[in-house]
């Protein structure tokens, strides 16, 4: 019997290897698509990145690569070698956060999933443009961001779920540089969290007629011993006319399961009149 539980370890932790190289690999070459597409234009001559879209992974339970666990399906990670690079303290933090993942993850409070996770929860997001601004709407409990491509000054003091975007064009990739963190999102499930101090800089380059490559650095020297990356693929959903609403506490409440604990901003975690969906 022991022969047998050994092997089966031995044989986790091999496809657990394989199964990080497989999707470094298709990292790799989704970044190499990017490079050498061509995209539609909008009527002003940017890139066009308008359309309905979703992940197709499993970003939203772990961003590494990780086997099971209960709520937690098997799934290929999506940050670049497969580090975190926490504090010791953060570390432990971290675990304690898995330990307690199915009450103290904010979406189990029906709380803004935040930036980056709104881009791969397993919901569909929708991008439209304008001239002067891109915005993202999902269909998880009426998320949208607002990220102006013109020159808007910041606001001091500023903090939120989403945070404070703004953004320019680099080529044919859409960067945009967000701040403005109130520090209580999670990136995952599985407890990898961040403060307030996290700045964000993403990445969106058409890669295909269907795919969108994804690339986003975090920093948060609060938390972090540097900057680390994530990487991904959005793809176009094609059967789909437009984004359907997920209205989280209607849902929770339909199905006896009154949500947990109090808002934050009824702790005093937000400023007084803070918009709470930016």
């Amino acid at each position: 019997m022991k022969t047998i539980v050994r092997a089966a370890a031995i044989a986790c932790a091999l496809a657990g290897t394989a199964s990080f190289a497989i999707g470094q690999t298709g990292n790799r070459t989704s970044t190499t698509a990017a490079a050498n597409y061509t995209p539609p234009r909008t009527a002003d001559g940017q890139p066009d990145l308008q359309g309905i879209w979703q992940v197709r992974n499993t970003a939203n339970s772990d961003i590494q690569a990780h086997g099971a666990a209960y709520r937690i399906p098997a799934g290929f990670g999506v940050v670049e070698g497969n580090e975190i690079p926490y504090q010791p303290w953060a570390l432990a933090k971290k675990q304690e956060n898995f330990k307690n993942r199915l009450t103290e993850d904010p979406l189990e409070k029906c709380y803004l999933a935040g930036t980056p996770r709104t881009m791969y929860l397993p919901y569909p997001f929708q991008i439209l443009q304008t001239p002067e601004a891109v915005v993202i709407v999902s269909s998880y409990v009426h998320t949208w961001r607002w990220i102006p491509t013109v020159s808007v000054p910041r606001y001091d003091g500023y903090e939120s779920w989403m945070g404070d975007p703004r953004g320019r064009w680099e080529g044919n990739t859409l960067v945009v540089d967000s701040v403005g963190f109130n520090g209580q999102t999670w990136f995952d499930q599985s407890g990898n969290f961040h403060s307030d101090a996290l700045k964000l800089t993403e990445r969106f380059t058409r890669s295909a007629a269907d795919s969108i490559l994804y690339e986003v650095t975090v920093d948060d020297p609060k938390v972090f011993t540097r900057p680390w990356k994530m990487r991904m693929p959005f793809y176009l959903q094609r059967d789909m006319p437009r984004i359907l609403e997920d209205e989280c506490y209607l849902d929770a409440e339909e199905a006896g399961k009154p949500i947990r604990g109090t808002h934050p901003e009824d702790r005093g975690g937000s400023p007084a009149g803070a918009p709470p969906n930016r």
